[in-house]
């Protein structure tokens, strides 16, 4: 029998055409509020409630008071406003299956950080701060400054799909790798993951450390004016996870007293960033506005993974 799929994904028109002939008998009904923003929550949509099947972002409410529902595909690695009890308990009742998209963003938001990481250790922001400003030439001190990721430690908090696709990239490099998770399974394909609660005794040690922690409960401010301080004089953090995972103003103040060589940042608490924000003139402060999973062929990847769910 047919089914119906729902979306509020704002497609490109031939990312569109590609899901409505690869679905086929199937149908798909578009809702009048699609976004193309990934990260705007839906809203209560009365199209859905014809549906077997949502694409997109649907109001995690409206998919609880529709056990009809067999499949809910996000188009989005993260899924906090779907994850509470109620939620939980509602889709294990109706047995409607609930999956994210981590696969879509593990590469782009992988090679997003070994961007960065690599852009640290060469001093490239140095060199575009130069060439954008005085001009000069500053040969011995920035030959001097760069180093290699080669024998240096990585912290990676939060060992998910993005992180598993950072280790095999920065595999090359002889790191040493140690992941971290809520529960640890112990060697991952040879990186060494431990429970979060050891993550405190390894901070002193890392030359990287990276947030790539979900938004939750657990998580809020889980770097904050307590477990800044712990990490190694010198090191660099970065944030790819959710910006509510980190206290900004305790970040600013490691940079402004330089214990921490510097900071790339890609989620904040609050989105935009406002202009008069701190962290865009705090030292050694590298910002980037939520793009590190963005790719030319997002849309086309969403497109792939839900034909191949389907």
């Amino acid at each position: 029998m047919p089914l119906t799929i729902w979306t509020n994904v704002q497609f490109p028109d031939d990312c569109l055409d590609r899901l409505t002939k690869g679905v086929v008998p199937h149908r798909i009904v578009k809702s009048a509020a699609a976004s193309a923003n990934n990260l705007a929550a839906g809203s209560v949509d009365p199209l859905l409630e014809e549906a077997d099947i949502a694409f997109g972002q649907p109001d995690p409410d409206q998919i609880t008071a529709q056990p009809r529902l067999r499949w809910v595909q996000l188009t989005t690695a993260g899924y906090t406003r779907y994850d509470t009890p109620a939620f939980r308990a509602a889709v294990n009742k109706s047995g409607t299956a609930i999956c994210n998209a981590s696969s879509v963003y593990a590469d782009p938001c992988a090679q997003h950080l070994l961007a960065m990481m690599l852009a640290f250790s060469r001093r490239l922001p140095q060199s575009l701060d130069n060439q954008r400003g005085p001009r000069k030439w500053p040969y011995l001190p920035l030959r001097a400054e760069s180093t290699l990721l080669n024998g240096q430690t990585v912290l990676l908090v939060g060992y998910g799909s993005i992180a598993r696709r950072l280790a095999e990239l920065l595999q090359p490099f002889n790191m040493q790798i140690i992941g971290f998770r809520r529960s640890a399974n112990g060697d991952e394909n040879g990186v060494h993951v431990l429970p979060t609660a050891q993550l405190d005794q390894w901070l002193p040690k890392a030359d990287h450390v990276v947030n790539m922690l979900p938004a939750s409960r657990e998580t809020d401010e889980f770097f904050d004016a307590d477990r800044f301080p712990r990490i190694k004089r010198g090191a660099f953090y970065y944030n790819i996870g959710r910006g509510t995972t980190n206290d900004e103003l305790a970040l600013q103040v490691e940079l402004q007293t330089g214990r921490l060589a510097g900071a790339y940042v890609d989620a904040f608490c609050e989105e935009p960033l406002a202009p008069h924000h701190a962290l865009w003139t705090t030292p050694h402060c590298f910002i980037t506005p939520h793009t590190a999973g963005g790719h030319a062929n997002e849309f086309d990847r969403h497109v792939e993974l839900f034909l191949k769910n389907l």
